[in-house]
């Protein structure tokens, strides 16, 4: 039996969420550019919850711009898709299954763009999310008169355009546009690049007066991991246990954050805010960039060259061992959290670091620490480098665990083969793939000793934008911890540093 609107009654409701009838009544609200597993189990998941309570009743157009995937899918399925969600909350498992209901269709900007235009003639349509990959949101030459236009902007614009001739450039008519895109400010980004391309187009000026006061482009934040279709065995089990096929169906983990920049304007729009925790609608995202960016991503990147050293694969291997789950909730927890340099409450801090170890420790998502150390020194310089100094300011001593992490990074970026423009390390008796673009100047500088070369890393100003030699007593941590895992090891030199916290 295929998932389908007409197949509902069939399926038995004891294993999996199912909507009312009442569902499919509802009027679109929304226009969704993008098909992807992060729009499916983040931004569909709340409007899909909202829906069942009630409170936004609204459904969602989306708009298919690339040729991949399969649009024939949703249409066999009546745009219906179950969404498994697996993992820990509170230390404890969660496994829930869902049939979201938020999507009325899905149109082809290459077949259909008539119809993407229609769509800005509906009164009930209040809102534009996206998720064109960071690529999607780049200025380029392009033709807003096209069927359609070549860009997301450019077909964003085109759309935009056409409501304002629909409702006669209305204020009420304007859009909230909310993009999930990751990169920094990525609703200023894209409003700066829609109204450009508006002046390119040489489009008159009362709409873009409109364009920029009668519509609302969010700066957004999007976390959760949403691995997607599981594997063909994993599927099948599923299926045999809800009692029907879906080509559609995703995974996600249980953890859910869509932070978004805006007003009391905003709130009243995406009310489907008030059903769930894991929508913000705030003045600033600032303090939710930090808790992810330090917290979760700082501390994998501090991190992974540590537990892969160690012998561990993937984060959920590490975080069943105890020794480096220790190591890894002190980091987060004792130095990470009060070294940010944002003001957040401790106690605000505790529940994230909480709600990250639940997520690292996650037995149903396989994330590989080779993954998680691509661009190793860009993330460094990213997520950790000034929560050293930061460290040092707030309590005049160094950072022990972070410069264990350092150490470990440095003994991970030591290239010692080279295949074309590929490069190798050494570890556990087996050669790992370096993916940096920064694997040459390791390599060029086999020739130093363990003391040298982390002097030499350490000053490097092109890399870190300061010389981390000058932070008191930095440097010789790092090289005692260095001299330490070549030593005896990274799963000795982790216990070894979680003992002597222990009796300090």
């Amino acid at each position: 039996m295929i998932l389908s609107r007409y197949t509902l009654k069939n399926i038995p409701s004891e294993n999996v969420q199912k909507p009312d009838e009442a569902i499919f009544d509802l009027p679109e609200k929304v226009l969704q550019f993008g098909t992807g597993v992060l729009l499916r189990g983040l931004p569909d998941y709340f409007i899909d919850k909202a829906n069942r309570k009630g409170v936004f009743n609204g459904r969602i157009v989306i708009v298919k711009s690339t040729s991949g995937g399969d649009a024939a899918a949703f249409e066999k399925q009546d745009s219906l898709y179950t969404l498994c969600v697996r993992g820990l909350e509170n230390g404890k498992p969660v496994e829930e299954n869902i049939i979201n209901s938020s999507i009325s269709r899905v149109l082809s900007a290459a077949e259909e763009w008539d119809k993407v235009l229609e769509c800005a003639h509906n009164p009930n349509l209040q809102i534009v999310v996206s998720n064109t990959t960071e690529i999607g949101i780049e200025l380029v030459n392009d033709d807003i008169r096209k069927h359609p236009p070549v860009s997301f902007p450019g077909k964003l614009l085109a759309f935009l355009f056409e409501r304002y001739k629909a409702f006669d450039g209305s204020k009420q008519s304007g859009m909230v546009i909310v993009p999930t895109e990751l990169i920094s400010d990525n609703g200023k980004k894209l409003e700066s690049i829609v109204i450009e391309q508006a002046h390119l187009n040489g489009l008159d000026a009362s709409f873009i007066e409109w364009l920029e006061t009668s519509n609302t482009f969010c700066n957004t934040l999007v976390d959760r991991i949403v691995p997607g279709k599981p594997a063909a065995d994993a599927k099948a089990a599923i299926e045999k246990q809800l009692g029907y096929t879906d080509d559609l169906l995703i995974m996600s983990e249980v953890y859910r954050l869509w932070a978004i920049e805006g007003d009391e304007h905003v709130k009243s729009v995406l009310s489907f805010a008030q059903v769930d925790p894991g929508v913000a609608i705030v003045p600033s995202i600032t303090k939710h960039k930090e808790l992810k960016l330090r917290l979760l991503n700082g501390t994998h990147t501090l991190s992974c060259a540590l537990a892969y050293l160690a012998g561990f694969n993937t984060v959920k291997a590490a975080m069943a061992d105890k020794t480096v789950c220790g190591f890894v909730s002190d980091l987060m927890k004792k130095e990470i959290a009060p070294a940010i340099p944002y003001k957040i409450d401790a106690a605000e801090a505790e529940i994230f670091a909480d709600s990250v170890l639940d997520r690292f420790a996650n037995p149903n998502i396989e994330h590989q620490w080779l993954s998680i150390a691509g661009n190793y020194t860009q993330k460094i310089e990213m997520r950790v480098v000034a929560l050293f100094g930061q460290y040092i300011s707030v309590f005049n001593k160094v950072p022990e665990l972070m410069t264990l992490g350092v150490a470990a990074y440095i003994q991970f970026m030591k290239a010692v083969k080279k295949d074309g423009n590929k490069y190798f390390g050494i570890a556990n008796g087996s050669e790992y793939p370096i993916t940096d673009d920064k694997a040459a100047y390791y390599f060029e500088r086999q020739q130093l000793s363990d003391n040298e070369l982390v002097v030499d890393v350490l000053g490097n100003t092109a890399y870190w934008g300061q010389d981390l030699n000058n932070l008191p007593g930095f440097t010789e941590a790092v090289q005692e911890q260095l001299n330490e895992i070549v030593t005896n090891g990274a799963l000795a030199a982790i216990k070894n540093i979680q003992k002597s916290k222990i009796l300090a």
